[in-house]
């Protein structure tokens, strides 16, 4: 089968599978020219001069700035021009779609990085070499726009391919459509227990900043970004029906609740999202999260007001960073120390101003950050919105950092001189089952025997500890949350002797299952402290050992599966599209209840059965909830965790009841002291008696 490709004018192309390149790799943008943007050369201002009275009156002329859209049989393109304007980031970009009689369908996408660009009193005209997404036969182009006044309606643009000698290719005449450079439809939903107003402006200005002070909603962040929010009329109030009154969301919930009640959902992919305004996160201080990692991923996030809420200057400046930043992430932009985490890698940029970085990180901490930040994405993100392919940007498209493969290991190398003051360890078994959950240990200690101020988040969830997993053919790649967990938190003091703990499920994540084939594993982790400084762990190594019986055989199978491992890192869950994972649990239990290996899937079982799930009914806009079945909870846990309502609920208890099937002389220390997290709930509870309580972020 061929294509044609749409820029070599009718010649037939092999068809070649799309590739795919990061926004963060395409560079630094050029500065700023003036509002203006486009210096006349002096032909043209003598031409100008001749036309006009003297002295001169200067008329402006419209800006050639915005997305285009031709609308040329065969293909369709979308054309984006950023070489003026406001923050223009010297680009021109588009997007090829296949045009069957109603039918249009997603071809590939093209970016020029650096055009040239010429000025007369009449036109602009753009030149150069685009990247693309497929091997193009004309990848050179030659952009014509006329110049006219502001009062004038914008002209139409003519893009031409050439090829590299200049042959000249397919001719598309583009009629503006939009000062834009791309649409996305949001739809903002809110639980009815939600105490405080849903978000509506900040004026940057009530508090020191870095930019001009004017009043700045989430639709006008984005439109600054050159993105259009188009707000959707669907967006309503959801009821919390049958749930108490101190309902919090877990992640199952959340994208469960997604699928059902987001009124634009489809399993596409499509410039529409969705943003839950909901009181609390199942985890304490946890102020926002793109919790959408599954299937066609991006399309959803949520923020918690029951730490966001209010309406004081730094409540509603909060509120607009977590609500813009969670969007960031929908669009694929990670956070601002972990670009090193996209595929191919990028460069991480702990410094920057930018909507997408944790203020606590930045050097100076919050109050610098934010007396700094003049409320925009930095020039990086602004190309990946703007100019980024098409399946890197769109909601349901490339998934979250475009798999997250780790290509750049040099941010968990030991540092040469390591002034830190902290230590990070992580320890696990000698060797795992195939198909056995496997959880890691992870403490942070003070070196300085003056104590040390630390966050005490990590689970990478927080998106402050990064792991990278050596598999047994030598390929590293990232351990990569099913879903993220984006916080602020306020220090604690760390003092020696008395460390942070972490027990952590790490079998499962977005990329999928990453412990499924027997052999040698190596692990190292990095820790990111107060001021962005990385803590690189020991290597931790350990065996997947290879079944020796049939029954082994056969468990591994039923546990090694994508919806099994989202059960696992779930902790259970009510989803439909989990439920082929929930029949492997139940058959694990059925045929094989004597194996090792079925504690595991008694204890998933058991929690999701031990708690209420809630779910959101789009047909009636109401909240369901499965009551806790407690009994049969109950009969499954039973020998496997203490009866406290702790035990049964919390999911770092959970964590700690699978470290003890794994090794039962644990019982003592993660059990009696109510799981694994003592050491952090201690730490917690120290910061909250101290009125400085731990919170979770955007």
């Amino acid at each position: 089968m061929s294509t044609m490709d749409p820029t070599s004018n009718g010649a037939e192309l092999p068809s070649y599978e799309h590739t795919t390149s990061p926004a963060e790799a395409v560079g630094t943008a050029q500065a700023e020219p003036t509002s203006a943007g486009i210096v006349l050369d002096a032909p043209a201002q003598a031409d100008v001069a001749a036309i006009l009275p003297i002295p001169p009156i200067p008329l402006p002329r419209r800006a050639v700035s915005g997305r285009y859209r031709s609308a040329s049989p065969g293909f369709q393109l979308e054309l984006r021009v950023d070489i003026d304007g406001a923050h223009p980031m010297q680009r021109v970009s588009g997007d090829f779609f296949s045009i069957t009689g109603t039918t249009r369908t997603y071809f590939g996408s093209f970016v020029v990085d650096a055009p040239a660009v010429v000025a007369s009193a009449t036109t602009v005209t753009v030149q150069g070499l685009g990247r693309f997404t497929w091997s193009a036969a004309a990848p050179r182009i030659k952009l014509t726009i006329p110049r006219v006044f502001i009062f004038q309606p914008p002209p139409a643009a003519t893009l031409q391919f050439f090829t590299l000698a200049n042959a000249p290719g397919a001719v598309y005449a583009c009629p503006f459509e939009s000062i834009y450079f791309r649409t996305v439809t949001i739809e903002t939903d809110r639980v009815s227990d939600v105490t405080t107003p849903v978000f509506s402006t900040y004026n940057t200005g009530s508090l020191p900043s870095g930019g001009p002070a004017r009043n700045l909603s989430v639709v006008g962040a984005f439109a600054e970004a050159g993105i259009q929010m188009q707000v959707s009329p669907a967006s309503d109030v959801v009821s919390v029906g049958e749930a108490h009154a101190d309902a919090k969301w877990n992640d199952a919930e959340l994208h469960a609740s997604m699928v059902s009640h987001f009124s634009l959902w489809q399993d596409i992919a499509q410039f529409k999202v969705w943003e839950l305004v909901a009181q609390n996160y199942a985890s304490a201080g946890v102020l926002g999260i793109m919790f959408d990692q599954q299937g066609h991923q991006r399309q959803g996030c949520a923020v918690f007001h029951g730490g966001l809420g209010g309406t004081t200057a730094d409540k509603l400046r909060l509120q607009l960073f977590a609500y813009v930043h969670e969007l960031g992430h929908c669009f694929n932009l990670l956070h601002s120390w972990q670009k090193s985490l996209a595929t191919p890698p990028g460069v991480n940029r702990p410094t920057a101003l930018s909507w997408m970085n944790y203020p606590q990180l930045y050097p100076g901490g919050t109050a610098a950050f934010f007396a700094a930040f003049p409320f925009q994405f930095d020039a990086p993100e602004l190309i990946h919105l703007r100019h980024g392919f098409l399946n890197n940007v769109i909601m349901g498209g490339n998934n979250f950092a475009v798999g997250a493969g780790l290509e750049d290991l040099s941010s968990f190398n030991p540092p040469l001189q390591d002034a830190s003051g902290l230590k990070l360890e992580i320890t696990a078994p000698r060797s795992f089952a195939l198909g056995e959950p496997v959880l890691i240990d992870l403490k942070l200690h003070a070196t300085d025997t003056r104590g040390k101020s630390a966050h005490p988040f990590l689970n990478p969830a927080a998106g402050l500890v990064q792991i990278a997993i050596c598999k047994p053919g030598g390929k590293v790649v990232a351990y990569d949350p099913m879903i993220e967990q984006c916080v602020v938190p306020q220090p604690i003091d760390l003092v020696a002797g008395a460390p942070i703990e972490e027990s952590v499920y790490v079998g499962y994540g977005s990329d999928g299952l990453y412990f499924d084939q027997p052999g040698m594993y190596q692990l190292r982790a990095v820790y990111h402290a107060l001021g962005g400084v990385p803590v690189v762990s020991n290597t931790l190594q350990f065996r997947v050992r290879s079944p020796i019986s049939v029954a082994d055989d056969e468990v591994a199978d039923l546990l090694l599966s994508d919806q099994a491992g989202a059960l696992f890192y779930l902790q259970g869950s009510d989803s439909e599209s989990l439920r082929a994972g929930r029949d492997a649990l139940d058959m694990v239990i059925d045929k094989h209840g004597a194996h090792p290996l079925a504690a595991y899937a008694r204890l998933v079982k058991g929690a999701n059965l031990a708690r209420d799930f809630k779910t959101v009914r789009v047909d009636s806009n109401t909240v369901h909830v499965r009551k806790a079945n407690q009994p049969e909870a109950d009969k499954l846990l039973a020998g496997l965790v203490d009866n406290t309502a702790e035990s049964r609920q919390d999911r770092t208890a959970l964590t700690a009841a699978m470290l003890e099937v794994a090794d039962p002389s644990r019982k003592s220390a993660n059990m009696s002291s109510g799981g694994a997290h003592a050491a952090q709930r201690r730490a917690a509870t120290k910061a909250r008696d101290a009125k400085a309580p731990v919170r979770t972020y955007v």
